[in-house]
This record gives structure tokens, C-alpha cells and sequence, in this order.
């Protein structure tokens, strides 16, 4: 399909670049896979949208500090360096700003005293960073990294320690993304308990989200984008919960698109969720048939993006292009920090 079919105009005024307070307080807006109207509603609404026995799977990921600013040893050049994707103890791919100034072997020296050698380029343009000494690399990242924002809420105002808290959901245990699952930052402890009290149960995956993410799509048809591979987990105890929820006639909600990838990444032909731990690299678009979900909650999404196309998917371009022109007109919040929707195709 031709990218630019999920292109659409947004005001800049839309782009949220703080979320409100507290979390909860967000807007949502409820599309379904009818002719319906959309709903106006908001994010603490969810328990009366649910049915008791529908599950909500939540990815458990938490970011980490892995935006990095340096100089080659030698001095010449400045380096910026966003983490993407572990390698190993040491090392990690990095998609890295005035690559061209680095080279295979350069030592890179970071805030902190922090020191990695750029030690393979891929084919991506990314690089292979290897960081120096004996203490834990996610120490190395606490003393130079700060949080990675989205270059759309990065180009208009600095990180600062608000961010910290912010850009982390309530269930972040699992270390390792480099961009938050946007979904879940509307999650209280109160909404928590209000979905308890209405019999809507709660499941737990990791998929560490990778810079790759931010990435605009180049190509002009989708058939030739290339995704970048991400690491999930869902364990055999998470597999199991959600293939008796199912049994048991209720829905599995994916909260955010990184659980719904996940999620797709995992199930069989027969719409049985196995479980799963390795990369992956999945890529849905419209014609794509979604076996693993029922439904999706997830924040509005940039123009022809990956994440456009996934939404498009799951409810048909036409429907997601009109509730997005909804969306603009009522002066929902965009992206990252911004309102949630609920799609129930």
C-alpha cells in the first residue's frame, strides 16, 4: 500500500508536550468497528467500556536513561547516540547523530567519564557500541544517559527530571526500552482498583521498545519498510491466562501497540497464544488478519507511521482516517504525552 494513504494534517497546537494530572484525567475516544458514532469519553470511563472477564494486557517494560551526547576521543566530533536494541552485556545497537564522523574502532567518550568503542556498523546505518569498564552498562546510562523523549516533544522543550517520572508507566519493572508504552501512562493505582472492582482482569508482557520506533517510515510503499527487530517475552503463566479468558468468552484488550505486535508475534493459526522469547520484527498493516486481540487501547499516532497503518489494520484505514479528522476537530491531545482511544472493531 502507498505510504502517503496515512498521511493526514495535524495542527502543531495538538501535540502535547506534557500529560495531564493526574494520569487519568485524559480523554478518550471510543471507536468501534460499526457505523457507530464515536464516543467521547475519558480514560477513567474504562471500567463501564469493559465486560467482566475481558482481560487488559500490559507490557512491563521500563525505559531507560539512553539518550547519550558526546565527542569522539580525539575530539573532532560531537556524537549523539540513541540505544536501540541490547546486544549483549556490554554491548548495544545504536542509531547514532554525524555517524559519518565515526568510524569502526573510534573511542566515543560520553558524560560521566562513560567510554564505548563504535566497533561494527550494520547495514541499517546503526552502530555497534561497546561500553568500556567493569560496573553494569545500565550504571554507565544512570551517570550519562537522559530519558529519550520523542524528537516531536524533544525539538520544543529540554528533558528534565519531570520526565523521570512521567515517561514511566505505573507497572515499568523490566529494563530495557528506549521509548515508553504510551498506552499505559494513563493508569492509576485508582483506575487500577475501579477495573478490579468491575471483574477486568490484568496480564503482564515485555517487549522492549527500540528507537526504531521514532523512525520515520522512507519508503513510499509499505512493501518496502523495513522494521527494526524489537525483544519480547510472555511467559507460559500469561499465555495460559489469556487463552482461558478467551475460552471463557472474554476479550483480550492489548493496551498500547507494542502489546498488540507482541501479542501477534506469539499466537498460532488457531488464535492460541504460545509463549514467546526472542525478536521480533512484525509488521501490520491493512489485510493483515489480527488473531491475538479483540480490541486496543492506544494514543493517537503520527501521520504514516508504522503505527498508523497497525491502527488501520486492526479497525480499516477509511474508519481510523475519520476518527483521527474527529479527533483534530474535538482538540484531543496527540502522541506520547497526549489522550487515548479504544478501538472495538
Amino acid at each position: 500500500m502507498k505510504v502517503d494513504l496515512f498521511d493526514f494534517e495535524l495542527p502543531p497546537e495538538r501535540i502535547a508536550l506534557r500529560p495531564v494530572r493526574p494520569r487519568d484525567a485524559a480523554r478518550m475516544l471510543v471507536v468501534r468497528g460499526t457505523d457507530a458514532p464515536f464516543e467521547d469519553r475519558g480514560v477513567r470511563d474504562l471500567p463501564q467500556l469493559l465486560n467482566p472477564g475481558d482481560v487488559l494486557v500490559f507490557n512491563d517494560t521500563r525505559v531507560i536513561p539512553a539518550q547519550l551526547e558526546g565527542r569522539r576521543a580525539d575530539g573532532e566530533a560531537r556524537i549523539g547516540a540513541t540505544l536501540h536494541k541490547r546486544i549483549d552485556l556490554r554491548r548495544w545497537q545504536a542509531f547514532i547523530r554525524n555517524a559519518k564522523r565515526v568510524k569502526e574502532g573510534d573511542q566515543i567518550v560520553f558524560g560521566g567519564g562513560v567510554t564505548a568503542i563504535a566497533e561494527e556498523r550494520l547495514a541499517d546505518g546503526s552502530l555497534i557500541l561497546f561500553f568500556e569498564g567493569e560496573e553494569p552498562v545500565e550504571v554507565l546510562l544512570d551517570r550519562a544517559g537522559t530519558m529519550p523523549l520523542p524528537p516531536y516533544i524533544a525539538s520544543k522543550r529540554g528533558v528534565d527530571a519531570q520526565d523521570l517520572e512521567d515517561y514511566q508507566t505505573m507497572f515499568a519493572r523490566e529494563e530495557g526500552a528506549v521509548a515508553a508504552p504510551t498506552a499505559s501512562l494513563h493508569f492509576t493505582p485508582r483506575l487500577v482498583d475501579a477495573l478490579d472492582a468491575a471483574g477486568i482482569g490484568r496480564a503482564m508482557l515485555t517487549l522492549h521498545v527500540g528507537a526504531g520506533t521514532f523512525l520515520p517510515v522512507k519508503a513510499d510503499d509499505t512493501d518496502d519498510h523495513q522494521m527494526h527487530a524489537e525483544f519480547g517475552r510472555i511467559s507460559q503463566e500469561t499465555a495460559d491466562q489469556l487463552n482461558a479468558a478467551r475460552a471463557a468468552g472474554g476479550r483480550i484488550i492489548a493496551v498500547g501497540t507494542t502489546s498488540l505486535r507482541l501479542l501477534e508475534s506469539a499466537v498460532d493459526e488457531k488464535g492460541i497464544i504460545q509463549p514467546f522469547a526472542g525478536d521480533t520484527a512484525i509488521f501490520i498493516t491493512p489485510g493483515y488478519r489480527l488473531k491475538a486481540v479483540d480490541g486496543l487501547m492506544t494514543n493517537f499516532h503520527l501521520p504514516k507511521s508504522t503505527l498508523m497503518m497497525l491502527v488501520s489494520a486492526l479497525m480499516g484505514r477509511e474508519r481510523m482516517m475519520a476518527a483521527y479528522s474527529h479527533a483534530i476537530a474535538q482538540e484531543y491531545r496527540f502522541y506520547s504525552y497526549g489522550d487515548s482511544s479504544l478501538l472495538l472493531p
